[in-house]
């Protein structure tokens, strides 16, 4: 039987703004009211103050002197920060994963590539991004490395920003899986190489798409918008 988790409102408010957040319903850099939201949540103003901070920590909003809280956004130079970053980490993930054959058979990543098949034939971005996110974790968690862990999960919000910016951009959520499937196939048949080369180069073909997309943004309007990463 699962134990049941208490949590303070704080936490359970942070966890409501944070899918809210990365669930795409609230566009980057949308300027967040304490007073409407407080109320909307049904919680006092401090209670939402601590749990905007601990968001903050995690790069998701960021908070303007004398103008108040807003939905983080990505810049071009995050973006490159954090692909590259996250290609190297999910790479040797893969390649662990792939090797840990004693482990049994990967059924929870292959549970998490069903719900992105089920998330893209029903063009459902929000869900797709939910389970994107969702089959690297668990192909970080079958690496069985707890150092890697460690430094995945201090990334790990950011990343989640990171994927559902880039899937935002795909006209077609057939390729996303289709991006998806053959790492995990690697990880299924053991091909440790294979599978931390394709984990890296979807990382970086994706996240080179973002980058593009915000340099031309940037190139376009050069006023400086709030940033995930000050």
């Amino acid at each position: 039987m699962r134990a049941i988790l208490k949590m303070t409102t704080e936490t359970q408010v942070a966890l409501a703004l944070r899918e809210e957040l990365l669930s795409g319903s609230v566009a980057p850099g949308t300027r967040l009211t304490e007073e409407a939201m407080a109320a909307d949540l049904g919680v006092a103003r401090a209670t939402l103050r601590t749990a905007l901070n601990r968001l903050s920590q995690e790069g998701l909003v960021t908070q303007e002197p004398y103008r108040g809280w807003y939905a983080a956004n990505l810049s071009a130079q995050d973006v490159w920060e954090l692909y590259t970053l996250r290609g190297s980490l999910e790479a040797l993930a893969a390649r662990l994963a792939a090797q840990a054959q004693d482990n049994g058979p990967a059924l929870e990543i292959n549970s998490c590539l069903n719900m992105l098949s089920v998330a893209c034939r029903s063009n459902d971005y929000a869900a797709a991004a939910k389970a994107d996110f969702e089959l690297h974790k668990q192909i970080v968690d079958r690496a069985r490395h707890r150092r890697l862990a460690e430094q995945y999960r201090l990334i790990s919000q950011q990343i989640r920003m990171l994927i559902a910016s880039s899937n935002a951009l795909i006209t077609d959520l057939g390729t996303l899986f289709a991006q998806h499937e053959p790492i995990v196939d690697a990880i299924n048949s053991g091909n440790a190489e294979l599978a931390a080369q394709l984990s890296e180069r979807h990382s970086h073909e994706e996240g080179r798409i973002l980058f593009a997309h915000l340099q031309q943004k940037e190139a376009e309007n050069p006023t400086r918008a709030p940033r995930a990463f000050d």
